[in-house]
């Protein structure tokens, strides 16, 4: 089937020539056309250009987008999607001043979802999990990464991963896995770390790998949960079984787990609240990718990564929402746009590029998402009329999304 959207008021990120992503000074430049159209055949995009250019074609479905804004879909690269009831009550001890890590030193925390987890079902645990993957895709997210980490028993990880093979077969959307088995550590195991990684490695592992249960390996390499050296332990074994790393690092200290990363080739490295001079350093001419979470920071009231800092080093950055029961219980990728410009400073410019060209190469997949170049899926985001794209940050409590399509097809 072809579509034909017409009358676009600025056709955004646009890409003649596909790139991986953009770093340090190249996060500034995001290159549109304005009164363009674009061409859809199928699930890809086949052209695009100024209005005045629009070829003789026959078409299937024509949109007019008189007055709005299409953009690519926003490239999630982080989040904890599949999970088991919620964390509320832990929000309310947190306005009564307990902080994260005390919550988590009583059982709270991590080990409180893993406790849901366990006790839930799969079916249930599929139930609750779409129900949130449903809502991202109509807020405009078209690819999704999403990690496992709330089992931290071998059946609990495996139920996990299962169930996000599960909503990657059942959705159009594009859907990563990542294996965190290190996520924390059980209460069986609080004073035998050697036990449960030996645990991850070799028994998690190898069944995952048997079935094909993800793409990824992660570390929570943080004070309180997996040393560095603990985490690259980790990290060469899921090598071995074909997985790429990604670990979450440096959100409440800086350990040493960034350099650790960039050994070891991560894809990307997240959270990174906290920066010292060596972390920039260290991540200079490395193919990591560098991920903030700053909705993450907004709910937890913790500093937020250091953007300008990172950026004006030259360093590459994406956006992503952290999606989780804990700290972030929210995927809205619209809210981490705006929260990135408004707390972070990033421009505009610089927030749709690191929720879109560098989300998608955090998660692997800058080949076929993350822009409008030719050839690549027609995840497109169409707005309600707006006077520029600056708008989606600068109305940062409003709905703004009028049409997402995912795969070429209109899913909301």
């Amino acid at each position: 089937m072809t579509t034909l959207i017409i009358n676009i008021k600025e056709l955004l990120q646009i890409r003649e020539t596909a790139i991986a992503k953009v770093s340090g000074a190249e996060m500034a430049i995001l290159p549109t056309i304005k009164n363009a159209f674009l061409v859809i055949k199928d699930n890809l995009i086949t052209d695009f250009g100024s209005m005045e250019n629009l070829p003789a074609i026959h078409v299937d479905k024509k949109i007019d987008a008189t007055g709005k804004m299409v953009l690519p879909s926003w490239c999630d690269s982080h989040t904890h999607i599949v999970y088991a009831g919620n964390r509320e009550q832990e929000f309310v001890d947190r306005i009564n001043g307990m902080t994260y890590e005390e919550i988590a030193n009583r059982g709270g925390g991590i080990l409180n979802s893993a406790k849901k987890l366990n006790e839930s079902t799969e079916a249930e645990i599929y139930d609750q999990s779409k129900t949130r993957l449903e809502e991202v895709m109509r807020l405009g997210t078209g690819a999704v990464e999403i990690k496992s980490g709330y089992g931290l028993t071998i059946e609990g990880e495996l139920k996990m991963l299962r169930v996000i093979q599960r909503l990657a077969q059942n959705y159009p959307i594009t859907i990563k896995a990542t294996f965190l088995g290190a996520h924390a550590f059980p209460l069986e195991y609080a004073t035998n770390h050697e036990g449960y990684i030996d645990l991850i490695i070799n028994e998690m592992l190898p069944e995952i790998a048997k079935y094909k249960l993800a793409d990824f390996i992660d570390a929570f390499c943080e004070t309180g949960y997996f040393t560095v050296d603990e985490t690259q332990q980790i990290m060469e074994a899921g090598i071995k079984f074909g997985l790429k790393p990604k670990i979450h690092v440096n959100q409440f200290n800086s350990i040493g787990g960034i350099q650790a990363g960039v050994k070891y080739n991560a894809l990307s490295v997240d959270h990174l609240e906290v920066m010292k001079t060596e972390d920039i350093e260290a991540l200079k001419n490395t193919e990591t990718m560098t991920v903030a979470l700053p909705s993450c920071s907004y709910f937890l009231s913790i500093p937020y990564t250091p953007a300008r800092e990172m950026i004006t080093a030259g360093l590459p950055l994406a956006l992503a929402t952290d999606y989780n029961p804990g700290s972030t219980p929210s995927g809205n990728m619209n809210f981490v746009v705006a929260t990135a410009c408004i707390k972070m400073k990033m421009t505009p410019e610089e927030a749709i590029n690191a929720a879109t060209i560098n989300g998608a190469y955090a998660m692997g997949i800058s080949e076929t998402h993350g822009s409008i170049t030719v050839g690549k899926k027609a995840n497109l985001i169409i707005t309600k009329p707006i006077p520029s794209y600056y708008q989606l940050p600068y109305a940062f409590g409003s709905n703004l999304i009028d049409t997402v399509l995912i795969e070429g097809e209109i899913f909301a």
